[in-house]
């Protein structure tokens, strides 16, 4: 009973453990042990690692988070705004000065990517798109009133 007491306080970390030796063990075999626990010991120190550490994680990222403003001219353009989505970066698409039917297409194609990569898209203006990634949360209070409902793009709603 005191051994399975003993082995939960080790793992616990509140009591150390204490080592047995087998002693049918040659004096080489001894030695090569002797030698791995130098250098584990040597290695934490190296680190600053104990046996009994603290795992802190810090919550507050040094990373800031960057936005791309991006003005596709052509379909191939629109591979390179879902490649910004997959690296989890917002983005903001301009389809101002092109054709309606090569804009529909680069939104259609912005529209699946958005979906496989459970992102989502949000109008801005008639010819302006934010498309962010899952772990983006966007407040939107404009209000519907001040986006016609005539847009270039009558598909979006």
């Amino acid at each position: 009973m005191s051994t399975l007491l003993n082995k939960m306080l080790n793992f616990v970390g509140l009591e150390e453990e204490q080592e047995t030796e087998i002693e049918n063990v040659s004096p080489v075999e001894k030695t090569k042990g002797k030698m791995w626990e130098k250098a584990k010991q040597q290695s934490q120190a190296l680190h600053g690692e104990s046996k009994n550490r603290n795992k802190v994680v810090n919550i507050h990222s040094s990373s800031s988070l960057k936005v791309v403003v991006m003005q596709p001219q052509n379909i191939e353009d629109a591979q390179d705004v879902s490649d910004h989505l997959r690296d989890s970066k917002p983005i903001i698409v301009n389809l101002e000065g092109l054709e309606k039917e090569i804009a529909q297409r680069i939104l259609d194609f912005l529209s699946g990517s958005v979906y496989c990569l459970d992102g989502s898209i949000q109008r801005v203006s008639s010819y302006i798109f934010l498309i962010v990634p899952n772990n983006v949360d966007v407040m939107n209070e404009l209000k519907d009133n001040s986006i016609s409902k005539d847009s270039v793009f009558p598909w979006v709603k």
